[in-house]
C-alpha cells in the first residue's frame, strides 16, 4: 500500500468518496455519524471490532461495568432516546451496556453506513486537492474531505511483556477476552495488573478460578461501589430528571450530576471528617469527583484525604502487613490517579486460595511456557494468564496508524516528540482532520467520557457545518493557535498536584513516551466554554480556506 511519505507521492485509485470518515463506533463515532448524517453529509463510518460498541465490544472481561451512573453515562441529545431505556441497575455490567449500544444503533439507523471488522491502517492528505486518501486492511482507499477519528482514549492496549507468544496455557488480554468466557474452575490463574480493569476481573473470578495470583505493581486508591437494582418506580424517576440532567451535565467540572459542594477552608477538622465520611459512603465517585476540590491543589489537602482513604483500606485488609504494602498507595495522592470502583475486591486477598504477588521491586522478566517468571528467578507455575496492563492511553490508536498531513509529516513522529493538539480537537498540518478523545481535551480523567465526548463530536459537527455555509473546504490549527492551547493546558495542569504523579495520565506507562499531562484538567464546564467562545469569534485559532 502505497503512502504518501516524502519522495513517494503515488496514490492508488481511490474504491469509493464520501464527505467524511468516522474512525470508531462507540460512544463519539455513532454519535459522530449521525450529526454529519443529519446535515446531509456522506459518511463511512469503520471499526475493527465486528460490532457497535468501542470500547464496551472489546472489553467483555469478567467484572467490566460501568464506574459511571447508567443515567449519566447517555446520550442527551433526544429525550425519548433517554426515556425509552431502562437500566437494570445503578452501575450496569457490559452486557447491558453492549445492548444499550445496539438500541443506540438501530434506533438511529446508524448500522447500514459502518463497516465492521475493518481497521484503518494508513491516512494520506493531498494537498493539492485538500482531500485525505484513507486505506484500510480490506483494501479500500477512501477518497474523503473529513477525517474524523472516534477512536476512543484507551483503546491501544499494551502488549509490553516478553514470552507472551511461549506460553502453552491460555492467555488473553483484558481488551481481547473472548465473548464465551474462559473455563477457569479448577485452574491455576495469573491475573497481571490491578487498575481499573484488573481490580474488576480479580474481584469478579476469585471464587471460580481453582487459584488465583495477582501480580501488583502500582498499588491503587480504591472507593466501595453500591450498586443498587432499579425497579420501575427507579427508572421512572431518574427519567423525569431529563431537563435537569441535560441543563446541569454539561457544565459541572467533571460531567457528572454532581459537582465539588465543599470548601475545606470552610470546615473544622471535625466537619471534614464527616463530610469525607458521608460521601465515602455514597458507594460512588463523588468523593473523588464532588469532595474537596481543594485535593488537587494542596499537598496537605491531599494528604488528609488520601489518609482517609488509607484508612478505609487497611481496615478492610485488616492490617496485614503484605497486602498493606502491596496495595495501599503512599507515593501519590488520592485522585491524582484514577480511582476505580470495587465490590469485595479488598476481601478477595483473604481467600486460602489468593495469593498477592508484589513486583514492584521484583518485575516480571517474561511469560515462559509453563507460567510467569520474576527478575528474581522466582517461577510461577500457571494454567490461564489475563493481562491487564494498560494502554497507550491518548495517541496510540492515532500512532498506530500511518497518518500523514501536510508535505508528508507524519503523526506519529510529531507525537513521539511532543504531544501537542489544539483543544484536543485538531492538529497544526493536518487539515480537516478532526479528533475526540486525544490529549490537551477532557477525556477519561477526570470527565465523565459520554459528557465530554457529546461536546467534542458537536463541536467538530459545528464547525464542519460552518465552514461548509461559507463556502469553505479546509479548516486546521494555525501555529499559534496550538501554541496559546498548550500554553494554557500547561498552566491549567501545572497549578494542580497531578503532573508530579506517575501514570498513564502523564504517558508514563509506555517507554519512550513524552510527558505531558493528557487530559486538560480545567474542568468539562470551562473547556465546553472555551470551546464555544471559540467558534462564536468566528475560530481565530484556525485556518480556513
Amino acid at each position: 500500500m502505497t503512502t504518501s511519505a516524502p519522495g513517494n507521492t503515488r496514490e492508488p485509485t481511490a474504491t469509493s468518496e464520501v464527505d467524511a470518515v468516522v474512525l470508531g463506533a462507540g460512544v463519539a463515532g455513532l454519535y459522530q455519524l449521525h450529526q454529519l448524517r443529519e446535515q446531509g453529509l456522506r459518511v463511512r463510518a469503520f471499526d475493527a471490532a465486528g460490532d457497535v460498541g468501542g470500547t464496551w465490544w472489546w472489553n467483555r472481561y469478567p467484572g467490566a461495568r460501568f464506574d459511571s451512573e447508567g443515567y449519566i453515562y447517555q446520550y442527551l441529545f433526544d429525550e425519548s432516546l433517554y426515556k425509552d431505556w431502562s437500566w437494570s441497575q445503578k452501575f450496569p455490567g457490559q452486557p447491558e451496556i453492549e445492548r444499550w449500544m445496539h438500541y443506540v444503533t438501530d434506533r438511529l439507523g446508524l448500522r447500514e453506513d459502518i463497516q465492521f471488522n475493518t481497521r484503518i491502517t494508513v491516512a494520506n492528505y493531498d494537498e493539492d486537492r485538500g482531500r485525505w486518501l484513507v486505506h484500510t486492511d480490506q483494501g479500500d482507499v477512501v477518497d474523503t474531505q473529513f477525517f474524523i477519528s472516534c477512536a476512543g482514549m484507551l483503546s491501544a492496549p499494551l502488549k509490553n511483556i516478553q514470552g507472551t507468544d511461549d506460553f502453552r496455557g491460555e492467555l488473553v488480554f483484558s481488551s481481547s477476552y473472548p465473548a464465551e468466557g474462559l473455563e477457569l474452575a479448577g485452574k491455576r490463574v495469573g491475573v497481571v495488573g490491578i487498575g481499573a480493569t484488573g481490580i474488576q476481573i480479580i474481584q469478579s473470578i476469585a471464587g471460580e478460578a481453582g487459584h488465583l495470583t495477582v501480580f501488583a505493581r502500582t498499588p491503587q486508591y480504591v472507593l466501595p461501589m453500591k450498586n443498587p437494582t432499579y425497579s420501575e418506580e427507579d427508572q421512572q424517576a431518574y427519567k423525569a430528571r431529563f431537563e435537569e440532567l441535560r441543563e446541569t451535565i454539561p457544565h459541572t467540572f467533571t460531567g457528572f450530576e454532581y459537582d465539588f459542594e465543599h470548601a475545606w477552608a470552610d470546615c473544622t477538622p471535625e466537619q471534614r471528617e464527616a463530610i469525607l465520611e458521608e460521601i465515602y459512603q455514597d458507594g460512588s465517585l463523588k468523593l473523588w469527583l464532588a469532595g474537596f476540590g481543594e485535593m488537587f491543589f494542596s499537598e496537605e489537602v491531599s494528604e488528609v484525604v488520601s489518609e482517609f482513604v488509607r484508612g478505609k483500606m487497611r481496615e478492610r485488609l485488616r492490617h496485614d502487613p503484605h497486602l498493606v504494602d502491596t496495595l495501599v498507595p503512599t507515593d501519590y495522592g488520592f485522585g491524582t490517579h484514577r480511582v476505580p470502583l470495587e465490590n469485595g475486591y479488598l476481601e478477595v486477598y483473604h481467600r486460602d486460595d489468593v495469593d498477592l504477588v508484589n513486583v514492584r521491586n521484583n518485575p516480571i522478566a517474561q511469560i515462559t511456557p509453563t507460567g510467569v517468571e520474576l527478575e528474581d528467578g522466582t517461577h510461577h507455575e500457571l494454567d490461564v494468564i489475563i493481562l491487564a496492563t494498560g494502554f497507550d492511553a491518548g495517541t496510540g490508536a492515532l500512532t498506530r496508524i500511518d497518518i500523514r498531513g501536510r508535505d508528508g509529516r507524519s503523526l506519529a513522529d510529531e507525537w513521539g516528540r511532543d504531544i501537542r493538539t489544539t483543544m484536543g480537537l485538531a492538529k497544526y498540518g493536518y487539515p480537516n482532520l478532526l479528533t475526540t478523545a486525544v490529549p490537551l481535551a477532557p477525556s477519561a480523567a477526570l470527565c465523565n467520557m459520554t459528557t465530554c465526548l457529546q461536546q467534542q463530536t458537536e463541536w467538530i459537527t459545528n464547525a464542519v457545518k460552518d465552514l461548509r455555509a461559507e463556502g469553505k473546504t479546509t479548516i486546521e490549527p494555525t501555529a499559534e493557535g496550538e501554541d496559546a492551547w498548550v500554553e494554557h493546558h500547561e498552566e491549567v495542569a501545572s497549578a494542580t498536584i497531578v503532573p508530579r504523579t506517575t501514570s498513564w495520565y502523564l504517558g508514563s506507562n509506555v517507554p519512550g513516551k513524552p510527558r505531558r499531562l493528557l487530559s486538560y484538567i480545567g474542568g468539562v464546564g470551562t473547556y465546553r466554554r472555551k470551546c464555544d467562545d471559540e467558534a462564536a469569534a468566528g475560530y481565530p485559532a484556525f485556518t480556513r480556506r
